[in-house]
């Protein structure tokens, strides 16, 4: 019989107990499982490092490479694989160079089964799952301790985000493919023979994980206020769920849902994108967020964080120092009206902003200190708003309000309600980010479209574009665009290519899981 389903489980295997500090009797008798759930039943708090273990796997340094002998600079949990599923699409653009370790994913040459990236997608959410896991197998379901209702409530999350992901990568999307082999679910119940003869689940089935996850965290988190923004609760649950029924196109209720999820949030006003942000998750605009502070390793690494890859204001990345810039695409960004400020999130051809015009950095003009070149982006403030802060520590944004007000909008819209549908668009563009704004389009179909172009604008280089890709069934079309030469090509919608393929390491250990049974490969595009 093969080890454990993978190698999350197996690196992860014994970490969680020994975080407790529980599995032995100082005189060195074992703990049975039975003594270790009354332990903590009697001193919840004794779980906390477990919990907050669930929080800081979404932004770990070198997490997964260290382990396989080498260090790669694109290993840093959650933001990491936002910006390599962003890269795999049209309109976040990065240099053909050796600087930039997302160059594989803008490629395609990364969906081998045995490329680094397919290795850190899989196992970072895997390992996010096997504590999540731990955890509901540590708590028991019928517990009257609050705290410890709280933490199988963080856990049931945990797992809820991570498949909702993971069904997204390495399938097409819902509709049309509902029957299609996603993932292997593991759940806190199974047997580690069933984890070894574990096959893909299809999409439904993981989806039906997803949202009976979300309700089973919907029940355990009624009523608490969460203690900081990295963690779950009804607002980020409320957001979740949107994002899957959106996925669904249950429409009404990713409405629904997307509404509840802004409850007490606001989108950023004209004023405060009117200059470099998104780099704290004190706005009331963030609902979810990775917090990162100058004492995370990925801080102290210096530039094996997300503001080094796509930050073009900080003193210390691979954007600043050796020019590895994150633009846009020039054909989306010539659509936007000039009206709109956030034509300015981008340096456009005469190497002006708004947000930054008139700013001196080292006895410099700014544009000069840094050397942007055209459609380099200057959304992402630097930290503390300090250009050249040779520190990356700003927070990675996970949900906020503007995204929920584009699925609410989206989602009343496809539900037959354009009236409704275009107030909530045009309110928040009118007043937030394009006074001139109007809706032109008169069919669910059309509006969606123009949702689909305010999400590439709104949430460009925070993990979105691809997804929505995949969502819509839209092509990737790069031709005529600012991508390099090597990259200069036209995809057809749900190409092949665009899906990640199972680990070979994966199928090794798991005999539900034969090479046939992989997602096919395809050929790597040439321009």
């Amino acid at each position: 019989m093969k080890a454990l389903k993978n190698i999350a489980i197996l690196l992860l295997s014994v970490a969680f107990f020994n975080g407790c500090d529980i599995d032995a009797y100082p005189e060195g008798a074992t703990v049975t499982e039975d003594q270790k759930r009354d332990i903590i039943e009697g001193t919840p708090g004794r779980l906390s490092a477990d919990v907050n273990g669930l929080f800081a796997g979404m932004t770990l340094y070198a997490a997964i490479y260290d382990f396989a002998g080498s260090t790669r600079h694109n290993d840093y949990g959650i933001p990491a694989i936002s910006h390599l599923l962003d890269t795999s699409g049209e309109d976040i653009i990065g240099i053909d160079g050796g600087y930039n370790w997302f160059r594989g994913s803008m490629k395609y040459t990364d969906r081998e089964p045995t490329s680094n990236e397919t290795y850190l997608i899989w196992s970072t959410f895997y390992n996010l799952i096997k504590s999540a896991n731990d955890i509901l197998n540590t708590v028991e379901a019928e517990t009257t301790v609050d705290l410890l209702k709280r933490y199988r409530g963080q856990a049931y999350a945990t797992r809820a985000f991570c498949y909702l992901n993971l069904v997204q990568i390495f399938q097409f999307t819902y509709a049309g493919h509902e029957n299609d082999p996603a993932v292997p679910i593991v759940t806190e119940s199974m047997s580690v023979e069933s984890l070894s003869e574990n096959p893909r689940a299809s999409v439904k089935e993981v989806y039906e994980l997803v949202m009976s996850d979300l309700e089973e965290a919907f029940k355990l988190l009624s009523g608490w206020k969460r203690e900081a923004k990295n963690m779950y609760d009804q607002n980020v649950l409320y957001g979740l769920r949107a994002r899957a029924n959106l996925l669904m196109q249950n429409w009404q209720a990713a409405a629904d849902d997307a509404q509840k999820a802004m409850d007490g949030y606001r989108p950023y006003t004209l004023a405060e994108v009117s200059k470099p942000t998104l780099n704290s998750a004190t706005s009331d605009s963030w609902i979810w967020a990775v917090l990162i502070t100058e004492e995370n390793d990925v801080v102290k690494s210096g530039i094996i964080n997300w503001s080094s890859h796509l930050c073009s204001l900080t003193g210390n990345g691979y954007t600043t120092l050796v020019a590895a810039w994150k633009t846009i695409n020039n054909k989306l960004w010539a659509k936007i009206p000039d009206t709109d400020i956030r034509k300015s999130w981008w340096i456009d051809e005469d190497i002006s902003s708004k947000l930054v015009d008139g700013q001196i950095v080292g006895g410099e003009p700014i544009e000069d200190y840094f050397g942007w070149p055209p459609y380099a982006n200057v959304k992402f403030g630097p930290y503390q708003d300090i250009p050249d802060n040779t520190t990356n520590a700003q927070d990675w944004c996970l949900m906020r309000a503007e995204e929920m007000i584009l699925i609410r909008a989206e989602g009343l819209a496809m539900s037959g309600n354009i009236a409704a549908a275009k107030t909530v668009l045009e309110d928040f563009i009118k007043n937030n980010r394009d006074p001139d704004y109007t809706v032109t389009a008169t069919t669910p179909e059309a509006f969606q479209d123009e949702v689909w172009f305010q999400r590439r604008i709104e949430l460009w280089g925070e993990g979105f574009s691809f997804l929505d890709v995949l969502r819509l069934k839209k092509p990737v079309e790069r031709i005529g665009t600012n991508f390099p030469p090597a990259c200069l090509y036209n995809l057809p919608a749900e190409s092949g290519i665009f899906l990640y393929r199972i680990p070979e390491a994966e199928i090794n250990v798991n005999d539900g899981i034969s090479v046939d049974q992989n997602n096919p490969s395809f050929p790597i595009p040439v321009p």
